[in-house]
């Protein structure tokens, strides 16, 4: 065990799912089919597997990560990933389980942006805004599979092109998504995008996690969470920031230090989580924008002793309680998805940064592409 400073907070290192000694080096995927969408394509599954039992299920579809089995500290594998069983679910019930979001992650104000001194206009599919790209985002989209590979780390590439004008989004963005998993317990996310003419670009993974398995009567409410972000993005009654960094201290935002989510996301006291119906919010990470990745978030559930750290290379993270499962929602093996039930953490860019000039900026120029790292890592305490 090793320790180690960031920014105030101490971390403790262990070891990956609870083993030692050397990793034997066997991650592979595997290609099988997962299904028919309903204009007749085919939607495949890759599975990436390494030595240690830990998986990640990969879905064409939404470049969506469908799964991952995670073992325990006793060695007990579930899936920790809110989600549907079948490819049909996804596609008929969308609500963005694991799935790549883009081209632009979380809100934008009455779907409205100017860009070199044009307006456009996108989609509303969230009341008066345009969420996680509009009404036909990357989520629903049957990408298609560029390579994969064995070896000590197992990845595939996924690829999607999307024209100039869809979804109301200028510029012909050619974009890829790697998930690549190693033997140390880290599921990679490389996302890249190259555009003809300038536009605007904000990609990340929408995994929803419960560490003690999804459908777990407990919910996630009781995991800790830590994020080393000194700062959040208050929002307005729409869920849009005002543009505003709010200083955690002090709050019921303030995950500097190891907290049970249960502690403030009912806490009808402050207008942020009424606003939320809960946790829903964006935190200014301390790191900043960074050229790799770098911690973003905590999660540990001590129940099963199962750990999430999340590392990213973007300045914000959203933290998303699941506000909006309300029981209807049919989840994996028949289980009804509520309130609390996961946990979102969404490395990004700031929700409507194109319309907030103190954000750091989403824009993409021809000749200079985007590209976001984030790693899901994960391990166990004992």
């Amino acid at each position: 065990m090793r320790t180690a400073s960031v920014k105030g907070m101490t971390l403790v290192a262990v070891s990956i799912l609870g083993l030692s000694g050397t990793a034997a080096y066997g991650a592979e995927a595997k290609r099988t089919p997962a299904g028919t969408l309903q204009d007749g394509s085919t939607v495949e599954a890759i599975t990436l597997t390494n030595a240690q039992g830990l998986s990640a299920r990969i879905l064409t579809y939404g470049a969506t990560l469908q799964s991952v089995m995670q073992p325990d500290r006793a060695g007990k594998t579930a899936d920790v990933l809110l989600g549907y069983d079948d490819v049909a679910a996804y596609e008929q019930h969308p609500n963005f389980f694991g799935v790549t979001v883009g081209r632009y992650a979380n809100r934008i104000a009455g779907g409205k942006f100017t860009l070199d001194g044009k307006a456009y206009q996108l989609p509303l599919n969230d009341k008066t805004n345009s969420l996680h790209g509009g009404g036909k985002g990357f989520d629903k989209q049957n990408w298609r599979i560029v390579s994969t590979k064995n070896g000590p780390t197992a990845s595939v590439v996924l690829a999607h092109t999307s024209p100039d004008g869809e979804s109301g989004y200028p510029g012909k963005l050619d974009t890829t998504v790697t998930y690549s998993l190693d033997e140390q317990g880290a599921l990679t996310i490389a996302f890249e995008a190259k555009t003809d003419k300038p536009t605007i670009v904000n990609m990340t993974n929408h995994a929803i996690f419960n560490l003690n398995g999804e459908g777990s009567p407990m919910g996630a409410t009781f995991h800790k969470l830590t994020i080393p972000a000194a700062a959040y993005t208050p929002v307005d009654a729409r869920l849009i920031p005002t543009g505003e960094r709010k200083p955690v201290e002090g709050s019921v935002f303030d995950f500097r230090r190891p907290r049970v989510v249960a502690d403030g996301i009912r806490d009808g006291r402050d207008q942020q989580i009424r606003y939320g119906q809960g946790y829903d919010h964006n935190f200014a990470l301390d790191k900043g924008l960074t050229a790799t990745p770098q911690l973003a978030a905590r999660l540990e559930d001590p129940a099963s002793g199962r750990v999430l750290e999340v590392l990213t290379t973007e300045p914000g993270v959203q933290f998303y309680t699941g506000n909006f499962l309300d029981g209807t929602y049919v989840g994996k093996s028949g289980h009804l998805y509520r309130m609390g039930d996961g946990i979102a953490l969404e490395p990004q860019k700031f929700p409507d940064a194109p319309n907030k000039p103190d954000f750091v900026s989403p824009r993409v120029d021809p000749g200079k592409p985007y590209r976001h790292t984030m790693i899901y890592r994960f391990s166990t305490a004992r």
